[in-house]
């Protein structure tokens, strides 16, 4: 391996499909017995039917673990018997399978051979079981020691010129306690380079909200969705990425509770939800959801909630104090002079244009809010992952403040957060530009001066890298190469480091694109006994709505050599820092409850933790500005101005966003169908407009490749087929990681940094052959 390039038999990109996947209808509905046989499919196949049935009836159980998928909360009083979801049942099933990755397996694959595998290929090979290491030069992985492959980093740590020469990833499935550890531990080595998957997704949300409202967390809570008068969804595909969300908005609808879709594709799961536990639903067509659907068109949002805000002040202008709520503008706010001149001065045409939602849809969308006396606004990547990411969500946070609808019940922001932990991982210093305060504690606490500068983000780690500034990649969880964008860059990034080593209960594409050396270095699973020195341990995580509880797994670890977390990261902490840590590393993973009672005197609102968390329901966090305590810069929730964005296409260009198949959870490919989109066999599609197509000559099926325009140069995804769908005209879709390849690292959010890969310029043409023929 040279020092700049990846192998050139080894490939970054999942490979390209043998056979066109099979194009019918998209599903009418979410859920229902196809989901129930999906379900029991997968977990099956997996596990069998005995370990099935125990391991699933433990999912998010107050004695139970936390399901490894999103972060949807569980009910605190009222949990169902099967309190899991299709998508959550498919994730605790890769994890609990009964297949496994032996170093065998390893001795008769080279690293080589298995990237020209697929992503669902390599995921359903099963569980990793033995630490591996990939000697610089080597074909294959070898079996090692736990003490040689700790080793191995710490050597190659200490031979950096400065610790700011290391980066540290964490994947949002990492616990509580393992993440405070990991943070103490890097910060002790003296850098803040704490990367992790919030950069990529939610960052814009808390960036947006610290500003707006003083919080980078939502406000809401589970019962909050009892009381709602409205519901607005915007940017969000809860059928697939949050399934269990289905059932409080069918809950909300049932009782009259009125639902506002906002989202470029017509989405089964934000239609209509067959409740697999309610035979009514079954028998029948389910429960419709939305009772509006505003299909906007990508990175339209700022345009549509502006006409909503400017319907709402006309409608306050010709009846004065029948809309707005005064008193809480008044009393809690900054800015809404100047912000309401600004949306009173935004033409119609340009609203309607930008939004690509007619004047008359937005009007509904209005009186649906004016008639709300509590309304929720949620969102996901929809909103996050543009250029004007923040400016999204603090449009839809203005709306929100308009009427009050901060701090009293049934109302408030729900940024839904996709991963189990996290916003967990945030809360415990899992973030690369620290607030003073948690600094000041751990000094306190440690009796050491963690570094003050701030670190380096997703983004800017993997310029580090291929750029040489830094040479040693760890990454506690996740699969940093099929989640990040630049598929290329960041493949070439990865290959200049000295050392890539990843924690990890499953093989993935990014233990196969490495550093000169490279570890794989197997962990427990959610699902599996935790036993440590001190006896039988649990972990906590906390959920989207700011709830923490605890996680104990049951079943009998995949290897005897496999360690938790918690001790992985201790074990790296002695190895690198040796007799200069005071930190009692072995104490704190004999015993969680110790780190426990540390999280307790470092991180604000865990007084009483380790009594708290006994209770199965779990506690929440204070949260300021549910209160209606605005911790801004002003004291006030703040209304921010933003202009309408602008999409400059030439002739010839569309916007691509990357979305996910409903047999995919963030990069793990459960399977190659999107059943609720009518795609079935393959994954290398693109969702066009059929005038948008026609205009190019291309028809259902037909083979092409995407290309991205940027400053620094044209990318390509080759060999997808059309898929003539229900998307607004100019704009296009794609799976990822397949797509990512096109998403340049350098277009980012606005402050937050997150990737754009929802706002991706691009142009669609038949596909050229590797001879350069059509």
């Amino acid at each position: 391996m040279t020092a700049r390039d990846v192998p050139r038999d080894v490939q970054a990109e999942p490979p390209l499909e043998p056979e066109a996947p099979r194009i019918g209808e998209r599903s009418a509905a979410a859920g229902g017995l196809p989901a129930v046989g999906a379900t029991l499919r997968h977990a099956v196949g997996e596990m069998g039917v005995a370990r099935a049935v125990r391991t699933l009836l433990r999912v998010n159980q107050g004695e139970g673990f936390d399901c490894p998928g999103c972060a949807w909360p569980e009910p605190e009083e009222k949990r169902s018997l099967a309190e899991f979801c299709e998508n959550g049942a498919k994730a605790v099933a890769e994890e609990a399978t009964l297949r496994r990755v032996t170093p065998e397996f390893f001795r008769e694959h080279s690293v080589e051979a298995l990237s020209r595998q697929s992503d669902h290929w390599l995921g359903k090979q099963g569980r990793l079981v033995h630490p591996m290491l990939l000697d610089e030069g080597a074909s294959h992985y070898r079996p090692v020691s736990w003490d040689e492959a700790l080793d191995v980093v710490a050597s190659s740590l200490r031979a950096l010129g400065s610790p700011d020469e290391a980066v540290f990833y964490t994947s949002g499935r990492t616990s509580n306690e393992a993440a405070f550890l990991y943070q103490l531990f890097v910060r002790e080595l003296g850098t803040n380079n704490l990367p992790d998957c919030s950069n990529m997704c939610h960052e814009s949300s808390g960036v947006g909200l610290r500003e707006a409202i003083g919080v980078g967390k939502g406000t809401v809570s589970l019962h909050d969705f009892e009381l709602a008068d409205a519901i607005f969804v915007v940017g969000q595909n809860p059928g697939t990425n949050h399934p269990r969300m289905l059932s409080a908005l069918r809950e909300a609808r049932l009782r009259g509770c009125e639902i506002v879709t906002v989202n470029p594709l017509p989405e089964a799961g934000n239609e209509r939800f067959q409740h697999p536990q309610h035979p009514l639903d079954l028998v029948g067509s389910g429960v419709p959801l939305s009772t509006l659907f505003l299909q906007v068109r990508i990175n339209g949002d700022v345009a549509l909630f502006t006409g909503i805000i400017k319907e709402m002040l006309e409608e306050e202008a010709r009846r004065p104090g029948a809309v707005l709520d005064r008193a809480f503008i008044a009393s809690h706010t900054h800015g809404f002079e100047a912000f309401e001149e600004a949306v009173r001065g935004a033409p119609w045409d340009d609203i309607v244009a930008q939004s690509g939602v007619p004047r008359d849809q937005i009007r509904a969308a209005a009186e649906i809010a004016m008639r709300s006396e509590r309304t929720i606004a949620c969102w996901a990547m929809g909103l996050t992952q543009h250029q004007n990411g923040v400016a999204n969500v603090q449009q839809v946070m203005s709306f929100l403040l308009l009427r009050g609808n901060i701090g009293r019940p049934g109302a408030g922001a729900c940024p839904v957060r996709g991963h189990s932990n996290v916003q967990g991982d945030r809360t415990m210093g899992i973030w690369e530009r620290p607030p003073a305060e948690l600094l000041d504690r751990i000094e306190q606490n440690f009796g050491f001066s963690p570094p003050r500068r701030h670190g380096l983000d997703t983004v800017a780690a993997i310029a580090a890298m291929a750029e040489g500034r830094a040479r040693v990649f760890f990454a506690l969880g996740g699969n940093f190469l099929s989640a990040t964008p630049d598929t290329a860059l960041t493949a070439r990034a990865l290959a200049r480091c000295d050392l890539t080593a990843h924690v990890s209960t499953k093989l993935n594409r990014a233990h196969l694109v490495t550093g000169r050396r490279a570890l794989i270095l197997p962990c427990l699973g959610r699902t599996e006994r935790d036993m440590q020195a001190g006896g039988p341990q649990f972990v906590t995580v906390e959920n989207s709505m700011g709830v923490v509880s605890s996680s104990r797994g049951s079943l009998p670890p995949a290897s005897e050599l496999l360690r938790s977390e918690v001790a992985i990261v201790a074990g790296l902490a002695r190895a690198a820092l040796g007799a200069r840590s005071r930190v009692p590393w072995e104490e704190l993973t004999a015993d969680y409850d110790r780190i426990r009672d540390l999280i307790e005197r470092t991180i604000d609102g865990f007084d009483g933790f380790n009594a708290r968390i006994r209770d199965p329901r779990g506690f929440a966090l204070p949260n300021a500005a549910a209160r209606r305590e605005f911790r801004t810069a002003t004291g006030k929730a703040n209304f921010v101005i933003h202009p309408l964005p602008r999409h400059d296409l030439e002739p010839g260009e569309l916007l691509m966003m990357t979305i996910r198949s409903h047999d995919q959870y963030n990069t793990t490919i459960y399977g190659l169908d999107d059943r609720y989109r009518g795609v079935r066999g393959g994954r290398r599609v693109v969702f066009m407009n059929a005038e948008d197509a026609a205009e190019r000559g291309l028809a259902q099926g037909d083979l092409v490749d995407v290309t991205s325009r940027f400053s620094d140069g044209e990318r390509v995804a080759r060999a997808f087929r059309v898929v003539l769908y229900t998307i607004p005209r100019g704009n296009v879709a794609a799976y990822f990681p397949e797509a990512n390849v096109v998403v340049p690292l350098g277009s980012i959010a606005e402050k937050s940094h997150t990737p754009a890969s929802k706002s991706i310029v691009v142009r669609v043409r038949a596909a050229v052959a590797t001879d350069g023929s059509a």
